[in-house]
């Protein structure tokens, strides 16, 4: 049973980062929706809006070379190691006013209360330019920069309008020769937190408002494509080489293999030719994401997985080529900031608060590449998300707030009586 929480301190602050949600959330490509991608007119708006909410909160604000918005404490000397609070500001088509928007006004919010706090590292707070990858197909391209895994090759992605990564980043006043130069320096980051609504159900299924995340899950997404033969409706039933039938049995399959293995699957893409009413499809074309808590059960997954593909192709005569197009291996978050963020949370009243594996991805999996990393994750109704209907309670932001100061003071503590180590981990996810 899970104690009384006390009243958060939180509810004006709640307020306000409700507010700003809603504020940011005006400012889309959209007309009836929210759309923000990267290096877009709206991203430098609401990068200029959250460098004026930083500079209230006490910080210097600044754009780095990928166009993230960074702040940092006014107060904190130069070359100090830094603990790095934040989150994106980028959306998916159709988005909620949450996903990320939510991590980095509660950052801001927690430096706004901590400015005048003596604290043994800095503290910094990041709005990330792009995690969904919407505009160019490739995520996290702001928090990889940041984490000095920017890929030079990236300059010539193009949108769905033709427009390469270099010339909209020219277009943004950005210098893309220069965006790999936004990697932080070895050493200069003691840590990362990034507080962010569950997409899912389990906390509110479990009545809890907050939660610790133990990891990220590790995810691969693959095309896959069935070749038959297109031909005449009229063709009999033993004669057809059906590959819209065969995506069809392997859509099932995949599900029902991927339960089995307690591993979640989504096929969210399908294209068939010749796309004709009459004609039997000599082509079908339907993805895959495939996510597990490690790398090994959703490889694992896979095996059965394509092992049936094989049998559905072999047995309809249809042909199977599968190509990767992303992958990532699972992130642990650091025990030391795992605890922390735990402690933060049992000192809004929940002293055991649930511990929970991410299936979504986020920043912090980017960032792990170049400093450990926590996660707090806040209840979202019915774990809605990437949909206009992406809901939370004022009452859960509020304890968010209280839980991510707590953290930060709980992590200063241990740091300042030498349990813990300002060095970045090289062993990150071991």
């Amino acid at each position: 049973m899970t104690a009384a929480a006390p009243a958060p301190r939180g509810a004006e602050a709640a307020r306000r980062v409700l507010e700003r949600c809603d504020e940011l959330a005006r400012h889309s490509s959209m007309p009836d929706g929210i759309e923000r991608v990267y290096l877009s007119p709206e991203h430098a708006r609401v990068n200029d809006i959250a460098a004026a909410w930083m500079r209230e909160a006490g910080l210097h604000s600044w754009s780095d070379p990928a166009g993230n918005q960074c702040g940092r404490r006014s107060s904190d000397p130069a070359g100090r190691p830094a603990l790095l609070l934040g989150s994106h500001l980028d959306t998916v088509p159709g988005a909620g006013r949450y996903d990320g928007i939510l991590g980095v006004l509660v950052a801001i919010e927690v430096a706004d209360r901590l400015r005048e706090t003596e604290l043994p590292f800095a503290l910094e707070v990041v709005a990330v330019a792009d995690e969904e990858g919407t505009r160019f197909g490739t995520t996290l391209l702001g928090s990889r920069a940041l984490a000095g895994s920017w890929r030079e090759e990236w300059q010539e992605l193009t949108d769905a309008h033709g427009t390469t990564l270099r010339r909209a980043a020219l277009d943004f006043d950005l210098d893309p020769d220069r965006i790999a130069s936004a990697a932080r320096e070895p050493g200069s980051l003691v840590g990362y937190l990034e507080a962010h609504i569950e997409q899912g159900p389990r906390l509110e299924e479990a009545d809890r408002a907050l939660g610790v995340v133990t990891s990220i899950a590790a995810a691969e997404r693959r095309l896959l494509t069935f070749r038959g033969q297109a031909r005449h409706g009229a063709t009999p039933w033993h004669l057809r080489r059906d590959a819209l039938q065969g995506a069809a049995e392997a859509v099932l399959a995949m599900e029902r293999l991927a339960r089995e293995s307690g591993s979640v699957a989504t096929i969210g893409h399908v294209r068939v030719e010749p796309d004709a009413v009459n004609v039997v499809p000599g082509l079908a074309e339907f993805s895959l994401d495939l996510r597990d808590e490690t790398a090994a059960g959703r490889d694992a997954a896979w095996g059965r997985i394509q092992h049936e593909l094989q049998a559905i192709g072999l047995q309809r005569g249809l042909d199977l080529d599968v190509v990767s197009t992303h992958e990532a291996p699972e992130v642990v978050c650091a025990p030391e900031l795992r605890d922390a963020i735990a402690a933060g949370i049992a000192a809004t009243g929940d002293a055991e608060p649930p511990a929970l594996f991410s299936i979504a991805g986020h920043d912090a999996m980017a960032v792990a590449a170049i400093t450990e990393v926590g996660m707090l994750f806040v209840r979202c109704a019915g774990g809605i998300s990437h949909h206009r209907d992406e809901a939370v309670r004022a009452d859960d932001v509020a304890l968010a707030i209280d839980a991510m100061e707590a953290a930060v003071l709980e992590l200063a503590a241990r740091r300042a009586d030498g349990a813990g180590d300002t060095r970045p981990s090289s062993a990150i996810g071991a």
